[in-house]
């Protein structure tokens, strides 16, 4: 089923989450098992994150540096039909436009509508780690809209070459993200409105915050997105703060702000475990707010770390 339809048949708000791929190496049985104790709570979809590739550079023995490309979190589609599987429930892939192709792109989405993936989170992604901009692959898309028109293209059946026989239509509900606080590389929030406009005229049917530990800058966020003339659902993005290393970097990461009430409160922690609990606590509150205020459901960045958003939902859901 789609997001979509999962909001309009709701009688209350939902919960959701998101969840990482486990680095190359590393066992899919052990993050099911890490996410499982959240299935409680029945969340209708979960989102699994996509990170475009890293950079090495590798020293050959004539002392040469040779850059190389590699997946460090391969293994989306397989996710998503363990999700599936395993628990009943609609994955959200996340496809960027960095380090795809149009054609990879395409190619990646049947494979996904082949193991009956309903619901996609369209995005741009962000640059390298060792590049200062984004740059598009050739071949690829350089904005999020574009991403979403060729996805909505292809619900259509309409596809990249004109050798593809049209008929088969994909049906993929379209989610892309917003920004309360807006993206970083925005000069204004009305700018980045504009852009989110883009999204939707190119067929987006719900938008994704980023995370945000302010519910003002949330409403104020509704508020404008719907002057705008934006009426699809707006599902707000919240993360409990777990370790004192993310007071100074989720700020940096995500260009975010922390409100003052909570860095006063964040200011007196000396350990992680006091940090997790101050995280929580406010967790708790900006969940109850925004359920009260008639939020569509409430997505959880976990990090695929289920024990901090477990004790947040169940004093919530």
């Amino acid at each position: 089923m789609k997001v979509t339809e999962f909001i309009a048949k709701a009688d209350r708000t939902l919960f959701s989450f998101e969840i990482l791929p486990p680095l190359k190496g590393q066992s899919l049985k052990a993050m099911l098992e890490g996410i499982s104790p959240l299935m409680e709570f029945n969340p209708p979809f979960v989102d699994v994150t996509y990170h475009r590739e890293e950079y090495i550079f590798r020293k050959h023995e004539n002392g040469h540096m040779q850059k190389v490309s590699t997946q460090k979190r391969p293994g989306t589609v397989g996710i998503c039909a363990a999700l599936i599987n395993r628990f009943h429930v609609e994955p959200v892939p996340h496809i960027l436009c960095g380090g795809f192709t149009m054609e990879e792109t395409e190619n990646v989405l049947i494979d996904l509508e082949f193991i009956g993936v309903k619901n996609v989170l369209a995005l741009r992604g962000d640059a390298p780690k060792a590049e200062g901009r984004f740059t598009p692959e050739d071949g690829g898309h350089s904005y999020a809209w574009q991403l979403v028109q060729q996805i909505h293209n292809m619900n259509r059946g309409i596809y990249l070459h004109d050798e593809t026989e049209i008929g088969f239509q994909t049906d993929f509900c379209i989610g892309v993200a917003g920004y309360p606080e807006k993206h970083f590389e925005a000069p204004s929030l009305t700018l980045d409105l504009k852009h989110l406009k883009a999204k939707v005229e190119a067929g987006a049917e719900y938008i994704v915050t980023q995370m945000f530990f302010d519910n003002q800058r949330y409403f104020q966020f509704v508020k404008m997105v719907r002057e705008a003339g934006i009426e699809i659902p707006i599902i707000p993005g919240l993360k409990p703060i777990t370790t004192l290393s993310q007071i100074k970097n989720l700020p940096r990461i995500f260009y975010l702000d922390f409100p003052k009430e909570l860095m006063v409160e964040l200011e007196k922690c000396k350990t992680n475990a006091d940090v997790k609990q101050v995280g929580i606590e406010w967790a708790i509150h900006q969940s109850k707010e925004l359920i009260q205020a008639g939020a569509p459901s409430l997505h959880y960045y976990t990090m695929s770390k289920a024990d901090a958003t477990y004790r947040v939902a169940k004093e919530v859901f």
